[in-house]
């Protein structure tokens, strides 16, 4: 009888250990076996997520290019040739008009150089041109030259966006860069939930496992018990309910754990079919946080700061285009040069003659009933409307950055103490199993040993998670890496290749 007893003990204590010996031999055939950093690094490299980052990036970085381009001369080739085979009103010397049949063809070529002036919002070019007018009934030609034309273009009283976007694009581009790091740390984020909700199915499958195990040999154990009169038939009927409801959790934690797996696969963006075992670590890499230095390195790096001071400038652009709508307008256009004409095209660019071409354009408005009174209170109205915003959302952010840290920093201990609980509420199993077998416990205490041992593996399974979560929800706000004491940052220059 003692040795059955203890072959008996040695079977409900050992399933759990044989299963993970069985799992870890299919793994090495036919099972993907991750743990936490490689789901992590797979999630930044080629989950669907992070491809949407990146392009996202890359669409910024080509308007920043776009922005600095306005900036810089600009060289254009330019060619309109017409052919014209009709009858036109044609102005005679006299004075009066007579139809006259055309058949002539123009062709052309320019070549024109640009260059914008921020601190004015004018236009500088410097242009030449050569056209040649052929009358085809005649069979003549002849050539107009335009060796060089200097060029100014200018909004008088206007609103400069050159000067507004060399604020606001610098910025704009920042905030791209940062977005683009914080996106990186909260697709860890994700991929940690993702990650810890398999964990959790599969850590509820493998309980169940054993639960069932044990189930069903204490119920067989109890069947020889009840046969030779130690138990009663009621204690036999419950531990017949416990097996029963034991086989019902193992088929249900199987579902979540095929549901769990396949949301994991799909987020990574892996296409095998192959199943996932995840290894669960016990190390953390941080116990504890600075509160003034999350605080100060979350203002420094932080993608909301420079969002902010974006808002702001922008308002500001909006209420100085308003008044520039509202008020006088002049416009400014002049070009000076030289050109000749000549049947030859040595002829054309002999002795060329100066030309100038002056266009000044005024606009006043003199009654508008207040309508550009109105675009410029409204303009300026959103702008403090925006800057209220904009401090409000200041503070909310910090008051977010100090109670992520905090809660961070009580995480550390509270999985201390679920580590802690879970040991504890292992052992205490076993021992109200043992005690049971000897005949030295009821069966409520059993139950309610295995009922606290569950619980306590799935809190700190749920601790763990939230920790990890946390850990990577404050590196997204500080842009900061608190473990190696850097800024987080990224090789910018490789996506967008």
């Amino acid at each position: 009888m003692q040795k059955n007893l203890i072959l008996l003990c040695f079977l409900i204590i050992t399933p759990s250990a044989v299963f993970a010996q069985q799992t870890d031999r299919q793994a090495e055939n036919s099972v993907l076996v991750y743990t936490l950093k490689q789901v992590v690094d797979i999630a930044r490299q080629q989950s669907p997520d992070v491809l949407y980052a990146r392009h996202s990036f890359r669409s910024s970085y080509w308007n920043y290019c776009y922005y600095k381009a306005n900036y810089l001369p600009s060289l254009s080739f330019g060619s309109t040739p017409n052919f014209n085979h009709s009858i036109n009103a044609i102005t005679l010397p006299d004075g009066t008009s007579q139809y006259i049949q055309q058949n002539q063809l123009i062709t052309d070529a320019s070549f024109s150089i640009n260059q914008n002036l921020p601190f004015t919002g004018g236009s500088l070019f410097v242009q030449t041109n050569l056209q040649r007018l052929d009358i085809l009934n005649d069979k003549t030609y002849s050539y107009k030259s335009t060796p060089v034309v200097v060029g100014y273009n200018q909004s008088l009283f206007g609103h400069n966006q050159l000067k507004w976007d060399k604020k606001i694009e610098p910025l704009r581009f920042e905030e791209a860069k940062r977005n683009y790091v914080e996106t990186l740390e909260l697709i860890a984020a994700k991929a940690i939930t993702k990650f810890f909700n398999l964990a959790r199915a599969q850590t509820d499958l493998e309980i169940s496992r054993t639960n069932y195990a044990n189930a069903d040999t204490l119920y067989a154990f109890a069947q020889g018990r009840y046969n030779i009169g130690t138990i009663t038939e009621n204690e036999m009927l419950q531990l017949e309910i416990n097996k029963l409801t034991e086989e019902s959790n193992q088929l249900n934690a199987q579902l979540n754990v095929d549901d769990c797996m396949e949301d994991l696969r799909s987020f990574l963006g892996i296409t095998t079919s192959l199943p996932i075992l995840l290894t669960v670590g016990d190390d953390i890499p941080l116990a504890f946080v600075n509160m003034d230095k999350a605080l100060q390195y979350a203002i420094e790096n932080s993608t909301e700061v420079v969002y902010m001071q974006r808002r702001k400038l922008e308002s500001e652009s909006n209420v100085a285009n308003a008044r520039a709508n509202a008020g006088l307008k002049v416009d400014l256009y002049a070009q000076f040069g030289l050109a000749q004409t000549g049947r030859d095209l040595e002829i054309a660019y002999r002795n060329p003659l100066n030309q100038q071409y002056v266009e000044l354009g005024i606009r006043l408005p003199i009654l508008d009933w207040g309508r550009g009174k109105g675009q410029v209170q409204v303009a300026k109205s959103n702008r403090d409307m925006v800057h209220a915003q904009m401090d409000q959302d200041r503070n909310t952010f910090e008051m977010n950055v100090m109670k992520t840290v905090k809660q961070f920093n009580l995480q550390t201990n509270q999985l201390k103490v679920a580590v802690k609980a879970d040991y504890t509420a292992g052992r205490r199993s076993d021992v109200a199993r043992k005690l049971y077998l000897l005949g030295k416990s009821s069966i409520l205490d059993l139950n309610a040993s295995i009922t606290d041992k569950d619980a306590a593996k799935r809190n700190y399974i749920s601790t763990l998670s939230n920790y990890w979560t946390l850990y990577f929800t404050l590196r997204s706000i500080t842009l900061f890496d608190f473990e190696k004491n850097i800024p987080i940052t990224e090789d910018y220059q490789l996506l967008i290749k």
